[in-house]
């Protein structure tokens, strides 16, 4: 087996692209992702396809971080999606879920409030597909998901 290129600084979408197809596979982490934090809520998150980047029908992966307390207001999204909470806890639409719990979505069916636990909350959100971006719903004005911010990063059409 050869050696293994090291992980280290955060590469672009198009270098993650590249070498995917060049090879077929590659290896990444978390801390080599791009990342957004939002500055309305404190929220930190990072992501990528599940297959090429610039592809909008593969599924989408989301590791994000809810700061302590943090509030999200209620919303849907386009696609069926999954979650996993990794640490913490988060209480969604009136139920507290906690380290482990897997909640699944269907696709334009809202939920929410989202709040943070005194402790944050770290979330793993799979997406069937790359119509990933919160639709607010109800009396929110839309500046706890910030979607536009999320889409500058993330959206499949900035890739090469």
């Amino acid at each position: 087996m050869g050696e293994e290129e090291p992980i280290d600084a955060p590469r672009s979408t198009e270098e993650l692209s590249a070498s995917l197809k060049k090879r077929g596979h590659i290896v990444t982490s978390w801390n080599e992702l791009p990342q957004v934090t939002m500055d309305e809520t404190g929220i930190e998150t990072t992501s990528y396809r599940i297959g090429l980047p610039d592809d909008d029908q593969a599924p989408t992966v989301f590791k994000v971080y809810f700061p302590p307390d943090c509030r999200v207001e209620a919303h849907t999204h386009s696609c069926d999606y999954s979650e996993i909470i990794l640490e913490g806890s988060q209480k969604v639409s009136g139920k507290w879920l906690h380290e482990g719990d897997i909640r699944v979505g269907l696709a334009n069916k809202g939920y929410g409030p989202l709040i943070a636990g005194p402790e944050g909350a770290t979330v793993l959100v799979i997406f069937a597909d790359g119509n990933w971006p919160a639709i607010g719903i109800g009396a929110g004005d839309g500046s706890t998901i910030n979607a536009s911010k999320l889409l500058e990063q993330f959206s499949a059409s900035k890739s090469a």
